[in-house]
């Protein structure tokens, strides 16, 4: 079964839900918010997203690199019935994502979608956030959450108003959880004394720990009318290998990389199918948009089982709680 898992979505079948699916939805007037969306894959779902009269916020560390892709985005359709804005957020400080929070609320009564796209892999051994905390964690699952929460309210009004399944929050995972991560998914212990000494692991145990997260959300959330899910959008050429080897690189680009574009209509299908419902909480998306019906992960669904949700939740709690 994991030969099988690897195998599907290293070369998956062609995208199902795709941009020509969006004239049949209605998304004229809602609220969705991308973050890391000024590159890559999130810059290709914000493309997708753009002529249909949404409001997008392209969240991003780099206001310059934000505005240039807003111009690269709106100059295909100068009168496009879309709002496109920046905003400033920086997952590697809870004090700004906290800010990025604040500013969107500010501004906005509701959150229809978010989009948790923004992350870190492979950074060096011993990185750090500006809180301490081990990088991938921190960036990949700590200030995520931190924003999830912030934003709670947010989403709640969208669901108060909106079609049932359309408010969701979508988290980023990747197949190296799946043949990386401990087992569990991940070790508290190796995060708090700041991660392996494998940079592979701890990214791998980060986005283990993103899709025990979007259980443990869609158990919390779910109340609410909110969805969350878990999502990997694919082998891509993008930024996210940009600490690796040139050589390997050179192979690796070239015999399993991706155009970031399909990975968008994986991150569209999370957003947006009307395949995803309550009836499948806390969801796995695999490349270019479906439903895993199982992942060969047994010890992680054990842990999800034996309370390692409720565990991480109360962790991040603790590394976020001044800053809520």
């Amino acid at each position: 079964m994991a030969l099988k898992s690897m195998l599907t979505q290293y070369w998956p079948p062609a995208p199902t839900f795709t941009e020509k699916n969006l004239d049949s939805l209605n998304l004229k007037g809602r609220v969705f918010i991308v973050t890391g969306g000024n590159q890559g894959v999130g810059l290709e779902l914000i493309k997708m997203l753009y002529p249909t009269g949404a409001v997008i916020y392209m969240a991003s560390r780099s206001r310059a690199r934000a505005e240039d892709a807003i111009q690269s985005v709106t100059a295909t359709d100068p009168s496009g019935a879309a709002r496109l804005k920046f905003l400033y957020l920086d997952l590697d400080d809870l004090n700004i994502v906290r800010m990025a929070a604040n500013t969107f609320s500010e501004e906005e009564s509701r959150l229809d979608i978010l989009w948790n796209n923004a992350g870190v892999g492979a950074v060096p051994v011993g990185s750090k956030t500006k809180q301490g905390i081990e990088a991938h964690m921190g960036i990949n699952v700590i200030g995520p959450l931190l924003l999830t929460q912030l934003l709670l309210p947010k989403l709640q009004a969208a669901a108060a108003i909106s079609p049932k399944n359309s408010v969701r929050v979508i988290w980023s995972s990747s197949w190296l959880m799946e043949s990386r991560s401990p087992k569990g998914g991940y070790n508290l212990k190796d995060i708090e004394n700041g991660g392996t000494k494998d940079s592979h692991v701890n990214y791998a145990s980060s986005k283990a720990a993103n899709w025990i997260l979007a259980d443990e959300t869609a158990k919390r959330y779910g109340k609410y009318g909110i969805l969350s899910v878990v999502q990997n959008p694919g082998n891509l050429d993008t930024h996210i290998y940009h600490t690796q080897p040139r050589l390997m690189m050179f192979f690796v680009r070239n015999l399993l990389l991706y155009p970031p574009k399909l990975g968008g209509y994986t991150e569209l299908y999370a957003g947006l199918s009307p395949e995803i419902t309550e009836n499948v909480p806390g969801a796995i998306i695999i490349p270019w948009g479906r439903i895993q019906a199982r992942n060969p992960r047994e010890d992680i669904y054990q842990a999800i089982n034996e309370g390692k949700g409720k565990e991480l939740w109360e962790w991040c709690e603790k590394q976020i709680e001044t800053h809520k």
